[in-house]
């Protein structure tokens, strides 16, 4: 206090110095007029200190209010970084979609493209197969026409019974030849008994050479006419040899259009496996596109409940519908409303200009993180803020502890950082060893619930996926299940039937076991909403997990329909034999063995 500055002043008596120099008060000053005091005066205090307190309390709600305000304007703040980072997330997921669709209407244009081919083919491949019938009968009619003559002159009724007995007529052939050659040196020898007798027979010469000259002659013409016959089957044998050539290359056409058949049918169902994966994203994109729709909405009409003044480029929160249904899962009848409020709302740009720079170059993992150390610094600041209490004049004195004890504070606080680094470290490794395990569960789980949904339902239209609402930590939220009912288009799992709702749940329920499979399963009444066609389905698909998996299930049923194609049966019911005055009921149990009767 050595600023020469002047100061009012209480000493310990009471007497109050003034700084301009009047003093007053003090044990006599405080005697005289405490004699002045009397019940009314003390009343009307009592009313003023009442009415004092009061405006204290007033002055307190306001303090709090202020502090509200400023809570709220933070989270506006917050808001707003979320809403932008929704707003890119919302255009980076518009241009996937239309990236998509642009490659779905390519594969279909290809697919359309891909069908006139493969009729083609067909085509081809028909008029292949008349061709190749209307060649058998041309080389049928061309092997009868060739070898007619010839099957006429050696007796046979088609060309197959000469090539099974040609062996054999060669052999004729060899003999007869032989006995040609015998027959000439018989005639030979004959000729020359003959000689020796046409000194003695001299009549009997013209005779004998006119026989001979016959024999002779008969000879002659029988060799030209086997020479004629072997050439004319050689040239037989060479047509029929040219015909099956030509039946071998064209057997080797008829093969080479029948591989190509196949692998364009190969590439069809490529195409349209890539047709079916096209769909099921477009699906998945589509139901995150509306979610966030719906986010968006809440927090625009959240505003404007809340009389919040947020930027915009274009469009008020006046074009905000607070009437729509926030619930992205709203009935059909209500989704046409809800689309068009949509629309009008997407014409609606939130001005970002007045953002911080470092919140708008924020990755969309960040965000979260961003705003959990926001909330809890409110948090603080509020904490700190109802701690406050009047200015303490011993404050300064306070002072040198306080540094103290700060001091203290900054040794302990580096205790607790190190430790604190360290807990960080095993957070982490437990994180991720905690994210590697569930998502071997989950990519196991959803690799193969969509083959179990189709076998549940025995159709290969029926689609089922699963995606996680966090795709970074996924345990920490919700996990979507669609599936889409066969025959039906996309809708959310509460639009489904109950019959439709229980298969997609047991193929859930299965691809969770096939993941780490139980010793058994308890299924209570699973068939209580599905109709005859469904239990078939479902008891078809059971049986055929039991008997070639051996997976053990017990059913609790009362459809017939379902537990008639059990192994097993276990029946419960009262047991009568006690008597009405039995002190207590008691249950009688029946068992059956199906496996001992034909199904």
């Amino acid at each position: 206090m050595g600023d020469n500055q002047r100061y009012d002043a209480v000493a310990l008596d009471g007497t109050f110095y003034q700084k301009s120099g009047i003093i007053s008060g003090g044990s006599m000053d405080l005697a005289r007029k405490a004699k002045r005091w009397d019940d009314k005066q003390v009343s009307t205090l009592k009313v003023k200190k009442e009415k004092l307190t009061e405006e204290l309390k007033q002055a307190m709600k306001n303090s709090r209010k202020e502090s509200e305000i400023q809570t709220i304007q933070s989270q506006i703040s917050g808001l707003k970084t979320r809403l932008k980072y929704s707003i890119n997330d919302k255009e980076n997921t518009v241009k996937k979609i239309s990236s998509l669709r642009s490659s779905m209407k390519k594969i279909r244009t290809e697919l359309e493209n891909f069908v006139p081919i493969i009729r083609e083919i067909e085509n081809i491949m028909r008029d292949r197969e008349v061709k190749i019938e209307a060649t058998k009968e041309k080389m049928n009619r061309v092997e009868d026409d060739i070898f007619g003559d010839f099957c006429e002159q050696i007796g046979v009724s088609d060309i197959r019974q000469y090539e099974e007995r040609e062996l054999k007529n060669q052999q004729d052939r060899e003999k007869k030849k032989l006995e040609f050659e015998n027959e000439i040196n018989r005639i030979q020898s004959q000729l020359e008994y003959e000689g020796k007798r046409a000194k003695q027979l001299d009549g009997n010469v013209t005779k004998y050479e006119r026989m001979v000259q016959d024999d002779e002659d008969a000879l002659e013409k029988a060799k030209n006419s086997e020479q004629t016959q072997m050439s004319e089957i050689d040239n037989q044998m060479r047509e029929v040899d040219r015909s099956k050539k030509e039946k071998s290359f064209l057997k080797s056409e008829c093969d080479k259009y029948e591989d190509a058949v196949s692998e364009a049918r190969k590439d069809v169902a490529s195409v349209s496996k890539s047709i079916q994966s096209c769909n099921k994203e477009i699906n998945m994109l589509e139901s995150n596109m509306e979610s966030e729709r719906a986010s968006r909405h809440s927090i625009l009409k959240q505003c404007k409940m809340d009389i919040i003044n947020i930027p915009m480029t274009t469009g008020n929160l006046e074009d905000i519908d607070e009437e729509a249904d926030d619930d992205p899962s709203i009935e059909v009848s209500n989704s046409q409303p809800s689309h068009l409020i949509y629309e009008k709302e997407a014409n609606i740009i939130i001005d970002y200009d007045n953002l911080d720079d470092n919140l708008k170059e924020l990755e969309s993992g960040d965000v979260k993180a961003i705003e959990e150390s926001l909330e809890k610094h409110i948090n603080e600041l509020q904490t700190r803020l109802n701690r406050i209490q009047a200015p303490n004049m011993r404050a300064m004195q306070k002072l040198d502890e306080a540094r103290d004890k700060l001091i203290e504070t900054n040794k302990e606080f580096e205790v607790v950082r190190k430790k604190a680094k360290n807990a960080k470290m095993n957070f982490e490794r437990v994180k991720k060893e905690r994210h590697d395990l569930f998502m071997t569960c989950f990519d196991h789980v959803s690799n193969n619930i969509d083959e179990i949904y189709k076998q549940l339902a025995q159709n290969q239209s029926a689609q089922a996926f699963l995606g996680p609402e966090n795709p970074e930590e996924p345990y920490l939220e919700g996990i979507n299940y669609n599936c889409v009912a066969p025959g039906k288009r996309f809708q959310p799992m509460s639009n489904l039937s109950g019959g439709e709702k229980t298969i997609a749940a047991l193929a859930l329920l299965f691809a969770i076991h096939s993941f780490q499979p139980a010793p058994f399963f308890v299924l209570d009444e699973i068939d209580a909403a599905l109709d005859n066609t469904n239990i078939g389905k479902v008891a078809s698909y059971i049986e055929e997990k039991t008997g070639d998996e051996g997976m053990n299930i017990i059913v609790i049923s009362l459809k017939e329909e379902f537990y008639h194609r059990a192994d097993s049966l276990i029946g419960i019911c009262p047991d009568n034999s006690m008597g009405e005055n039995a002190d207590c009921l008691v249950s009688k149990v029946f068992t059956l063995d199906l496996r001992a009767y034909p199904k």
